[in-house]
């Protein structure tokens, strides 16, 4: 049986999943950033106690097949900014049409219809919160980060920052104690 899960955003989360699975005695044939496949079927009663432990970590189960493709879609931009070295060549329309075999209209409509904003909106704000991090560990300079996340340019980096967060990255920089947002939260 395949189930998605919602909120699995890295490694820790896949570990979090497969203890709460063998806890409960499952047989896991494999557990995955949003989703896990466990052997066999699972009784009502059984896939509501599993249901409940999984709240408790902040995870939830997946029913509807709309869901899951706004769960996927997040998974894989999550990935491909904060897990990930990739970068991608085309836009990103094409990059997550091709990776979920979707049209990326049929996408694009979906994930504004449930989630109340755009995809793009959403990978840029992913993006920024990877800024924050690479900024606060202050190890790369400005145009290294910008090179590594696959901005064109410092300068972009920074006019994409300063129109999510009001602040210059130098500023942020500077003022350390300004929270990250969790990745789940976003």
């Amino acid at each position: 049986m395949h189930l998605y899960i919602k909120n699995m955003v890295c490694p820790r989360c896949i570990t979090a999943v497969r203890n709460e699975l063998e806890q409960m005695k499952f047989k896991i044939s494999s557990v995955e950033l949003g989703e896990a496949e466990i052997e066999g079927e699972i009784l009502a009663e059984t896939l509501q106690k599993l249901e409940e432990s999984l709240k408790k970590l902040g995870f939830e189960l997946i029913g509807d097949r709309k869901g899951r493709i706004i769960e996927q879609i997040k998974t894989e931009i999550v990935y491909l900014v904060h897990h990930s070295d990739e970068i991608i060549k085309t836009n990103l329309s094409t990059w997550l049409a091709d990776k979920l075999r979707y049209d990326y209209t049929y996408l694009s409509n979906l994930f504004s219809e449930v989630e109340g904003t755009t995809i793009e909106k959403y990978y840029i704000t992913q993006r920024v919160e990877k800024v924050k991090e690479l900024l606060v560990y202050d190890e790369l300079s400005l145009a290294e980060i910008a090179d590594a996340l696959g901005y064109s340019s410092a300068a972009y980096l920074s006019n994409q920052f300063k129109k999510v967060t009001g602040l210059t990255p130098t500023f942020y920089k500077s003022i350390k104690e300004t929270k990250r947002i969790n990745i789940n939260e976003l």
